[in-house]
């Protein structure tokens, strides 16, 4: 007859894995912080606080296509503010995807962030009076939301740490206990 060992001697085992999915996803989470990216219509704006005045200025903000590689391919925007937050904003911008990369006067980047600049609606698409005929369509059309790198890369380490500890405890599990 088989016996199976009972969970709860695992607790240091879960305590050292929720570490571990922690640690892989720790430089990746700080990566991005410097920087708040949003988007109004067709304009473009970041805000940051992480530059430091250097000769009168807090530092440079690029707004790069998806076919611009480079900090200095973009259109490039001089950061503005106090000590306390610097912002720069982009007017008229087509629809399509962008990164944003502030550096800052002191030659430390500041952050790097994705962008999605949506077309306007057309007037005759917006209709005050219009309602749905068939209810909300369920799906993921409009339902979820792109919550970035550091979401991917900590749900992957806990889907990782999760198989891990997984294999290791059927492995041991499998093993013939004798005294």
């Amino acid at each position: 007859m088989r016996t199976s060992k009972p969970l709860s001697g695992s607790g240091p085992t879960a305590a050292a894995a929720a570490a571990l999915a922690l640690a892989l996803t720790g430089p990746a989470a700080v990566a991005n912080t410097g920087i708040s990216v949003s988007t109004t219509g067709s304009t473009v704006s970041v805000i940051t606080s992480a530059c430091t005045q250097v000769d009168g200025g807090w530092g440079t903000a690029s707004l790069l296509t998806s076919s611009q590689t480079s900090f200095s391919q973009g259109r490039q925007v001089t950061l503005s503010g106090t000590a306390a937050g610097q912002s720069a904003a982009w007017g008229d911008v087509t629809p399509g995807t962008y990164t944003v990369i502030v550096m800052c006067s002191n030659g430390n980047p500041a952050g790097t962030q994705s962008v999605v600049v949506s077309p306007a609606p057309s007037p005759s698409a917006v209709s005050p009076t219009a309602s749905p005929s068939r209810g909300v369509m369920g799906g993921i059309g409009g339902g979820s939301e792109d919550y970035g790198t550091e979401t991917l890369v900590a749900g992957g380490a806990l889907v990782g740490t999760g198989l891990l500890a997984t294999a290791w405890y059927m492995r041991r599990r499998g093993r013939p206990r004798h005294l």
